[in-house]
């Protein structure tokens, strides 16, 4: 049987980081294993093939979440299945968050995780194309820049928020982050910058990193209480690999929890239900899932939209001026973005919102643009308060968990859709943006009354952005899955690595601040490999 210093699970934004740090020695020998294929499709590399991709189930999971307790609607929430993982598939937003999301997250409990120490690694792992200026960081692996097309309708969105009082900003990854400006992004030189792309890729000659594609973790091996190895599927070959020190789960919010109640570690009447032993009665894993719930508005505009770009004969032009010089329409997505308080009585943003000029033709029951001008907002609450549940569904781990998203359940998530949602048509009530606007298309002038508004809500999708469902928290949270340090609570040897692990959401996309998890956690691991030899 193989074995491995480290085996690390998720070849997603947390799995790359951790596989570059924990091998970069050459001291410790690194396993990493990914469900997925490698990233070699060319619409990864592409901004704008995100949604071939989203289309692809050899690419993309696609998670059907229970009927929706309004509409009956059943959702689905994609995710990456592919070296990147959601990396690999996700519209390359960069967001770090705000100050104080880190801050309370170490006012509950989680030593080593306020904004001073992580501050410090976004400015480790970022190359930002605006310079160093305290705040961002340069030199590091991930590039970020910001979006330089301007044209006269994303000026005039600018101004709009100008003229409800939003300051404009070059940067919106400032330390006071209310405000609106053109979308900070992980894409260079045209190309997406994808966890894979940033850390693996550089880490992937060295002796001591094995990659292994298409290959399904079914469950965690266990000597006693220390996690010892993984047991694994690929098509019909089943095989199993040890672990010298530590394994790593980095599968996601929503597969790192599966797999842990596979293993025996979860709530106990979960593990009863389908006969599995349990090691660790553990009520909090798959529990605390948070998701940023959108709410959009399509309008139809007289000029100037991207719409025409993706359709016809311009499509497959600028699909070939894309693979010639790496340039044109298809090098983007997502135009402009904003910070706001959906009240005067907030001390900072709790909203976030983002327009694009594409909008999907709304007749059309697979995506594709629509052929008149429109342009799109979505908009969600940063920070809900509405929770819910992943779980097993069978002993089997090849089947798919039960999601309940629980969408909109409290009076606050409730009250921030509503009132984001008015503070998005007043913007675009503004002039010079009206001037464009012919119609609201989606969900229409007659939605009105905040119920009306609610209901929108609940047929419109969600970010990729769920966390929560392998907290971190003090020993007093029986629900905290996690130490500060993301090491397992009751089982020896093992840690959880990914989005999982944030005991509250934070403001804005989750891409970012999962590599800086990921980043920090490779410290911790490597300090305590340090203290054991000593």
């Amino acid at each position: 049987m193989e074995e491995y210093d480290y085996i690390i699970v998720g070849a997603g934004s947390a799995g790359c980081v951790l596989s570059e740090r924990l091998s970069v020695s050459g001291e410790h020998s690194v396993l990493l294993i990914e469900a997925g294929p490698d990233d070699s499709n060319p619409f990864v590399s592409m901004p704008m093939g995100l949604f071939k991709l989203f289309a692809d189930p050899s690419k993309t999971w696609s998670y059907l979440l229970e009927p929706d307790s309004e509409t009956g609607k059943q959702h689905a929430w994609l995710r990456g299945k592919m070296i990147g993982g959601s990396s690999s598939i996700n519209g390359m937003l960069y967001f770090r968050g705000q100050p104080q999301d880190y801050d309370g997250w170490k006012e509950l409990g989680c030593e080593g995780w306020g904004w001073e120490a992580m501050r410090e690694v976004f400015r480790a792992i970022e190359d930002h194309e605006l310079g160093d200026d305290g705040v961002r960081g340069v030199g590091g692996p991930l590039h970020v820049s910001v979006q330089r097309e301007k044209t006269p309708l994303t000026e005039a969105i600018l101004k709009a928020g100008a003229a409800l009082g939003l300051p404009v900003r070059e940067d919106l990854n400032r330390e006071e982050q209310e405000g609106i400006g053109y979308s900070p992004r992980t894409i260079k030189n045209g190309r997406r910058v994808s966890a894979a792309d940033a850390f693996l890729k550089p880490a992937m000659g060295r002796d001591n990193l094995t990659v292994v594609t298409d290959t399904l973790v079914t469950n965690i091996d266990f000597d006693g209480r220390r996690a010892s190895g993984v047991s694994t599927v690929q098509g019909e070959n089943k095989r199993s690999y040890k672990a010298r020190r530590e394994i790593i789960l980095s599968a996601g919010a929503l597969q790192s929890p599966v797999i842990l109640q596979h293993s025996g570690v979860g709530p106990a009447h979960l593990l009863r239900k389908y006969g599995i032993p349990i090691i660790h009665d553990s009520p909090g894993v798959g529990r605390n899932a948070r998701e940023h719930k959108v709410v959009t508005i399509i309008s139809r505009l007289s000029a100037h939209s991207l719409n025409k770009e993706y359709r016809g004969w311009r499509k497959y032009m600028n699909g070939i001026r894309y693979f010639l010089t790496r340039s044109g329409p298809l090098t983007a997505t997502y135009d402009i973005n904003a910070f706001v308080r959906t009240s005067d009585t907030l001390d900072r943003p709790d909203a976030q919102l983002t327009f694009w000029a594409v909008t999907p033709d709304l007749n059309s029951s697979v995506y594709q643009p629509d052929s008149k001008p429109g342009l799109f907002f979505m908009g969600y609450p940063l920070r809900s308060d509405s929770q819910g549940v992943v779980s097993i569904t069978s002993s089997d781990p090849r089947d798919p968990p039960s999601i309940q998203a629980n969408f909109l359940t409290t009076e606050h998530d409730k009250k921030v859709i509503v009132d984001l949602f008015r503070y998005a048509r007043r913007l675009l009530e503004q002039a010079p943006v009206s001037d464009y606007i012919v119609e609201e298309l989606h969900p229409g002038p007659a939605v009105q009354t905040d119920e009306d508004i609610i209901a929108a809500c609940h047929q419109d999708t969600t970010c990729m952005h769920t966390v929560g469902t392998c907290r971190m928290g003090p020993e007093t949270d029986v629900e905290a899955v996690l130490d500060s340090q993301l090491r397992v609570r009751g089982v020896e040897g093992l840690r959880v690595v990914d989005c999982s692990v944030m005991p509250t959401q934070v403001s804005g996309n989750t891409a970012g601040p999962v590599m800086a998890i990921a980043w920090h956690a490779a410290d911790m691991i490597l300090a305590d490999t340090v203290s054991r030899r000593s």
